[in-house]
């Protein structure tokens, strides 16, 4: 669906340079006719600036943020599709000018793009950190009424062995994974079953997450954006199914009422408007709540699934806050 529209207010595209999910979008929206400016908090300053002002008989900024090509009126944005931007970084400065000067540019640019007046954030960033907490996730699924396997979150070590020998099989996976290389190359720290005599002394080093292991047949991912829902089920044979793409068949499917319900008073009470759940599929029908994230990929399983999940993304951005 394509809104018919004579609004020429720009959309902003903030994430970094190796973002496909995002190129689709940018595509889609460029067919639409629909300005588009694209950056990277990250570039700042030496390929962004910005300047901003407010006060003087007005409420609302007043400015601009420019990149080498482009140039988006703050004042006039109609939405914000906020994705996955590089940190911010002075390498050129010594380590305690370089801390203050990252502050600087995470309140200052950061907290102007967070303010935006009249324009739609999908999501908001401070929601998505909110949102990115793996124990409010759990504590807010559990509230909004989804089936959750049982799960210890601890650095002590006789609590984490007596966990296990509680609820075997146990999975350990990371509570938060920030950026993890091997050989240069960007990994994802799997999910993996773990047994008691494998936890030792250095499990009091940080938190750690154990979750009873689901029996599953399928694991789920359901892609909210705005009022639509693309529930896909993934067979792939694996505990987790990111370490093999190859292995996937997709098939799209109908989400239960219940868990819809469930889903809705997730992202009312994280305040978004996208989010991309996953569930563990048992051979009962049971859709165990697994987790939420609210950047999360869907681009991947259009293709196969057909599923018109950029055309939805656009016309959430599209139409602004009247998306909502």
């Amino acid at each position: 669906m394509t809104l018919v529209t004579n609004d020429d207010r720009p959309v902003l595209v903030v994430t970094n340079l190796d973002d496909p999910t995002a190129d689709f979008v940018i595509a889609e929206l460029h067919d639409r006719g629909i300005p588009v400016v694209r950056f990277d908090s990250g570039d700042f300053p030496a390929a962004l600036s910005c300047s901003a002002a407010i006060g003087g008989g007005t409420g609302r900024w007043r400015g601009s943020v420019h990149t080498p090509s482009r140039r988006a009126d703050l004042g006039a944005v109609r939405s914000v599709y906020y994705r996955r931007p590089s940190g911010f970084a002075f390498p050129h400065l010594d380590k305690q000018d370089e801390r203050f000067a990252v502050a600087q540019a995470r309140y200052g640019l950061g907290g102007i793009l967070t303010s935006l007046p009249g324009c739609l954030y999908v999501n908001h960033p401070n929601r998505i950190g909110d949102a990115e907490y793996k124990p409010a996730g759990l504590a807010a699924a559990a509230a909004a009424g989804f089936t959750l396997p049982p799960t210890l979150i601890t650095n002590v070590p006789d609590d984490a062995r007596a966990f296990i020998k509680a609820q075997g099989p146990v999975i350990f996976k990371p509570i938060s994974v920030p950026l993890y290389l091997v050989d240069g190359k960007a990994q994802t720290v799997p999910v993996t079953e773990v047994t008691a005599d494998e936890i030792d002394d250095s499990v009091s080093g940080t938190m750690h997450l154990f979750q009873k292991r689901v029996d599953k047949v399928a694991d789920i991912r359901v892609t909210v954006i705005g009022e639509q829902i693309f529930a896909v089920r993934i067979d792939s044979g694996l505990l987790d199914w990111r370490t093999d793409y190859g292995t996937h068949t997709y098939t799209p499917l109908a989400t239960p009422p219940a868990v819809e319900r469930s889903m809705r008073a997730y992202l009312k009470h994280f305040g978004l408007v996208f989010g991309a759940f996953d569930f563990a599929l048992t051979d009962r029908g049971e859709w165990i709540f697994i987790e939420c994230n609210p950047s999360g990929q869907w681009a991947w399983m259009e293709p196969p699934t057909g599923l018109p999940m950029t055309a939805a993304l656009a016309d959430l951005l599209e139409g602004g806050l009247r998306g909502q």
